[in-house]
């Protein structure tokens, strides 16, 4: 369905969309205790129109997403590591995931297709760019997880620290469901293809196997303040690149 409403002299295209997890996306039994966040079925303004907006983020759309659960923190070495050992996840360059004082820091230098194999291994999936941007930001149209102005205690950016931090170590930066580590921090992979807006789950951005750049969200910790944006998006120029400032979080 879509509608057209003029506010503020800007013109927004709302299209609702509803969708879930394919039949490729569901979940096999759960093999890590971890703490998951229950995001209720709802519609929330998906992007932005605001004039510093990037165009890749326009045109605002209103999307239903149906309930799932999201990991209220990111994936970190000590939770990646057990799948190594297992085989089912490659090593990581970084060599962080071994390293006991870095036990609590998200993995990085993960690629698209590591982070698929990892949520897969323990009965998740990666989020879609709507389920990530809707835990992120709820319904009320906000700039950042708290709220529409930056604080410096809430996030890991701009190169405030220098580094990636320990999980949930800004209490203050959750989202409205209490979601951890959604500005700053690390970049974290989605499982949508990076195409342009309106989202369309149906227009081939939510198969897992195809190949193109994945949309990463949650801009990092070396990243400017704008980057940190509930709505900012952006993707690696190949699925195979990786980062150090590039995690990820499973949903189901």
């Amino acid at each position: 369905m879509k509608r057209m409403s003029l506010v503020a002299g800007v013109t927004l295209l709302f299209v609702t969309i509803t969708y879930g997890p394919t039949s490729a996306q569901t979940a096999a039994p759960i093999q890590d205790d971890v703490e998951m966040v229950a995001v209720p079925a709802g519609e929330f303004l998906m992007g932005s129109n605001d004039p510093e907006a990037d165009d890749n983020e326009k045109p605002a759309t209103k999307v239903y997403v149906r309930p799932f659960l999201i990991d209220k923190f990111e994936v970190t070495n000590a939770r990646y590591l057990p799948c190594i050992e297992a085989g089912a996840c490659t090593r990581p360059p970084n060599r962080g995931y071994d390293d006991s004082t870095k036990a609590n820091l998200p993995v990085t230098v993960v690629s698209y297709q590591a982070a698929v194999a990892y949520c897969r291994w323990v009965g998740k999936r990666l989020p879609t760019e709507a389920e990530w941007e809707r835990a992120a930001r709820g319904t009320d149209g906000r700039r950042y997880p708290w709220g529409n102005t930056l604080e410096a205690e809430r996030a890991n950016v701009g190169y405030s620290v220098g580094s990636a931090t320990a999980v949930g170590s800004y209490p203050k930066g959750a989202s409205p469901y209490g979601v951890m580590d959604m500005a700053g921090n690390v970049w974290e992979w989605t499982s949508s293809l990076y195409n342009p807006y309106p989202y369309d789950p149906g227009d081939g951005r939510e198969d897992p196997t195809a190949r193109g750049s994945r949309v990463e969200r949650g801009g990092g910790w070396y990243t400017p303040e704008w980057h940190a944006r509930t709505t900012r998006r952006t993707a690696s120029g190949h699925v195979y690149r990786r980062f150090n400032d590039l995690g990820f979080r499973c949903a189901r």
